[in-house]
C-alpha cells in the first residue's frame, strides 16, 4: 500500500466535497425546520452503507439536535428493526418493505429522506411513489446521475462523484454539516 494512493483518495473527496450543492443542502435544512415546527415526522431509508448512514443520521436528528431541553426532531430510521423488515421482505417481497412501512406509518406532510448510491433500488423507489400517494416529501441522497430516483425526490443532493465509498462518505459529511447548522438555527430560535 502506498500513502500517495491514501492521499489521493483524500484530495479527491475533498474536490468533490467543494463541488457540492450546498444551496440544495440548505433547502434541505430549511424543509426540516419547517416540517419541525409544524410536528411532522421524518423517515430514512436506505440499504447496505446506505441503511447504517439512514440511522445514523436519524440519530443526529433526534438527539444531536436537542437544543435548550427543547426535544430534537422526530425521525424515525424505517430499515432499523430487523425483525420487521424480514417479516415484511419474507412475507411480501424486500422491494415492498419501506412502502409497507410508510403506508402504516406515514402522514400526509412528513418528510422521506432516502439515501442510495445508485439511485435504483427498487424498495428505494417504491417507497418514493409511495411517498408521493400520501402526500410526503422526498428528498435523496444519492450519486452518479441521481437515477431513477432523482425525478421523484422534492430535493436531491448528489454527490458529485462515480466512486460509491466517497458518496458515502460525502453523505455523512452534508449530514454532520447539516445538522451544526440546523442545532445553531435551533439555538437562535429559543434565544429569541
Amino acid at each position: 500500500m502506498k500513502e500517495v494512493a491514501l492521499k489521493g483518495y483524500a484530495a479527491e473527496l475533498v474536490t468533490a466535497l467543494l463541488k457540492s450543492d450546498f444551496a440544495t443542502l440548505n433547502r434541505i435544512g430549511e424543509l426540516l425546520l419547517e416540517k419541525k415546527r409544524s410536528g411532522n415526522t421524518i423517515f430514512l431509508i436506505g440499504n447496505g452503507g446506505s441503511s447504517a448512514t439512514a440511522s445514523h443520521v436519524t440519530n443526529d436528528l433526534v438527539k444531536g439536535c436537542r437544543v435548550a431541553g427543547q426535544p430534537g426532531f422526530r425521525a424515525i430510521c424505517l430499515n432499523d428493526s430487523s425483525t420487521l423488515l424480514t417479516c415484511l421482505a419474507n412475507d411480501f417481497s424486500y422491494a415492498d418493505v419501506f412502502a409497507i412501512l410508510l403506508e402504516t406509518y406515514a402522514k400526509e406532510g412528513d418528510v422521506l429522506i432516502a439515501f442510495s448510491g445508485s439511485g435504483n433500488s427498487p424498495n428505494v423507489i417504491r417507497a418514493m411513489e409511495k411517498a408521493k400517494e400520501l402526500d410526503v416529501s422526498c428528498i435523496g441522497f444519492g450519486g452518479r446521475d441521481g437515477g431513477k430516483m432523482k425525478p421523484l425526490c422534492d430535493l436531491s443532493m448528489i454527490a458529485p462523484t462515480d466512486s460509491m465509498e466517497m458518496l458515502e462518505d460525502l453523505h455523512l459529511i452534508y449530514w454532520h454539516d447539516l445538522v451544526c447548522s440546523l442545532r445553531e438555527s435551533l439555538q437562535c430560535a429559543c434565544l429569541c
